[in-house]
This record gives structure tokens, C-alpha cells and sequence, in this order.
């Protein structure tokens, strides 16, 4: 693999419009999701610092920096994934752990669905005050991107994503087990159902089409 100057060029481009959206994307996710723990119950993010809006207690040097940038340069920016350090969270700390786990796991991709709606908002509102530098408006454009896609894709209803803990909360008992026991090798299904394009093609383009319908719904009155 030969990284040349234009690709160089391209990352730095990609980096500058795309660091604010995601740092600000998976910060929220993940304080959600400690905030919500806490509030039903659990302490542990609390006490380990995790509810917080300092988006290097959520960083994983890892997934959140060296397999998203490999990614850009092995695909030629054509497939980017990447993930931030998952807040600890205790179910059984939980007032009503079944209950609450709903809760709990919704919070992250719901604040994702508010990211993305203030996105648009502010691409919204600066097209109505005349603001033509594409820097800013490629951002806001950015910023409900990303959060769409980590809204449809933690919501995959596979354990250990949020939507798999969803699952096991809305399942009766002895289903909910049954789908809680893929949780060990839930990753490695996932980055194989990622691979294989089985997400991408049968879970992530309906789900975001149908997510940025409802936007558009949601922000018509701030439409210029």
C-alpha cells in the first residue's frame, strides 16, 4: 500500500470537517448511556468518571484512532468503522434490570438521533443567514451523518450492540437469554456481518433512509 501526497491531503480534509462531529457523537453516546445507568440506579460511570462531556475519558487509541485511519487508507476512504471505550454499566445495579436496560441502551443512539437533529438545525439556520463557506456547511452535513449512521448501526439488534440489549429487554425471559448468550462473540458477528455487507446493505441503508426521513420531517420548519 502506497500512501501518496493527494491521499494525505484527502485525510487532512476528511479529519478537519469529520473530528468535531464524531468526537462530539460518540462523547455524548457514551456520557448518555452513563448518565441514564446512574439515573435508573447503576453508579459504576459515575464513580469512574465516565458520565462526562471530556471526550478522552471515552477515546480508545485503537478503535477510535488506528482502525479508522488504517481503514481510510486500506479502502481508500471507501469504508471507515471505528468504536469508543463502552461506559461500564452494571445491570444488575438497576432498580428494574430488565425494565431499565431498555432504558439505558436507547439512551446512546437517542442522543445520536438529538445530535443529528441540531446538526441539521445549524446547517439550517446558517443557509438562512446567508452563510455560503462550504467548510461550516460540509460540517453541519458531517455531523448528521455521522450521527445517523451511529444511531442505525448501535441499533442492530445484536448483543453487544445497543440494539441487542433492547432486545433482551422487550424479550420475554427465556428468549431474552437465548439472545443474550451471543453477546461473547457478538462483536466478531458483527465485523463479519459488516465484511460480508449483510449490515450495510440490508440494515443500515433502510434504517437511515427511514432516520433521515423523519429529520426532514422533524426540521421543515427551519428549512430556509
Amino acid at each position: 500500500m502506497e500512501i501518496t501526497p493527494v491521499d494525505i491531503a484527502n485525510l487532512i480534509q476528511t479529519v478537519a470537517l469529520y473530528a468535531l462531529p464524531v468526537l462530539f457523537a460518540i462523547t455524548v453516546h457514551e456520557a448518555a448511556h452513563g448518565y441514564a445507568a446512574r439515573h435508573f440506579g447503576d453508579n459504576t460511570a459515575w464513580m469512574l468518571g465516565r458520565v462526562t462531556l471530556n471526550p478522552v475519558r471515552h477515546i480508545d487509541p485503537v478503535g477510535t484512532i488506528l482502525m479508522p485511519l488504517l481503514l481510510y487508507f486500506m479502502t481508500s476512504g471507501s469504508f471507515v468503522f471505528g468504536y469508543a471505550k463502552p461506559v461500564p454499566v452494571r445491570f444488575g445495579n438497576l432498580r428494574h434490570p430488565k425494565r431499565d436496560m431498555v432504558w439505558v441502551a436507547l439512551a446512546g443512539p437517542g442522543a445520536n438521533l438529538l445530535q443529528a437533529f441540531a446538526w441539521g438545525m445549524a446547517l439550517y439556520l446558517l443557509q438562512g443567514a446567508g452563510v455560503v463557506e462550504p467548510f461550516f456547511l460540509k460540517m453541519c452535513k458531517g455531523g448528521v451523518l455521522v450521527n445517523v449512521v451511529m444511531f442505525a448501526f448501535n441499533m442492530f439488534p445484536l448483543p453487544p450492540l445497543d440494539g441487542g440489549r433492547i432486545l433482551v429487554g422487550l424479550l420475554p425471559h427465556r428468549q431474552a437469554e437465548w439472545v443474550s448468550r451471543v453477546e461473547p462473540w457478538g462483536f466478531f458477528i458483527v465485523m463479519a456481518l459488516v465484511i460480508m455487507n449483510v449490515i450495510g446493505a440490508l440494515w443500515m441503508q433502510p434504517v437511515m433512509a427511514l432516520t433521515y426521513g423523519f429529520l426532514n420531517i422533524l426540521l421543515m420548519p427551519f428549512a430556509p
